[in-house]
């Protein structure tokens, strides 16, 4: 008898156990989708613009990047991702700048702190949201980032010509003749000045 009993309740058991998880599986059924058909659906796919994918340097319209190659991002990078190859190069006017030749990156290697972009003191670095980065060989994962061609510096202004010594001579006498007329002005004005006072006294002695 116990054996009969000890039956129907592991069958009874069992039955609500299937209850239970098929009603799990009913709702899912009738629950709208989340999983992304990726890349069927790579035309619509909106990445978030907070996710990190890959750094990247900052252009302009007319294709020149910030960075100053202060090295700064190289030595805040915990993992050494990040690699600076600097140049000197000779200016329009003679003097001699410090410039960027390579800024290399990996990716491989990279923690997305994003500790580079944050003291960046000249704002010269972003993280991309281009999540396909998939690569056969880790070396491919290696670039570099200063990839445009080079902008050239605008030029130099050209220096104002030397005024020829008779301009000089000109200029600096028409300065002393009106400095000459505004003193004589003042010297007449400050005379005039004085004889009225002087009237105004002899007035005032005649009247008493």
């Amino acid at each position: 008898m116990s054996s009969v009993k000890e039956y129907f309740s592991g069958f009874g058991k069992g039955l609500k156990s299937l209850v239970t998880g098929m009603s799990v599986t009913g709702k899912e059924l009738v629950t709208p989708k989340v999983t992304e058909q990726y890349p069927e659906n790579r035309s619509t796919l909106k990445i978030a613009d907070r996710f990190r994918a890959e750094l990247t340097l900052k252009y302009d319209a007319e294709g020149r990047h910030k960075c100053i190659a202060c090295g700064i991002c190289q030595m805040n990078c915990p993992n050494g991702t990040i690699q600076l190859t600097t140049k000197m190069v000779d200016l329009p006017d003679g003097k001699k700048k410090r410039k960027l030749d390579k800024y290399m990156y990996d990716l491989g290697s990279c923690t997305f702190c994003m500790l580079c972009v944050e003291t960046c003191p000249q704002d010269a670095l972003e993280f991309s949201n281009d999540f396909e980065q998939a690569v056969f060989t880790r070396d491919k994962l290696v670039k570099q980032l200063n990839y445009r061609p080079e902008v050239a510096d605008a030029p130099a202004p050209a220096p104002k010509p030397a005024m020829d010594p008779e301009q000089l001579a000109k200029i600096k006498a028409e300065a002393l003749a009106k400095a000459a007329k505004i003193k004589a002005e003042k010297e007449a004005a400050a005379k005039a000045a004085a004889a009225g006072a002087d009237n105004a006294s002899g007035n005032d002695t005649e009247n008493k």
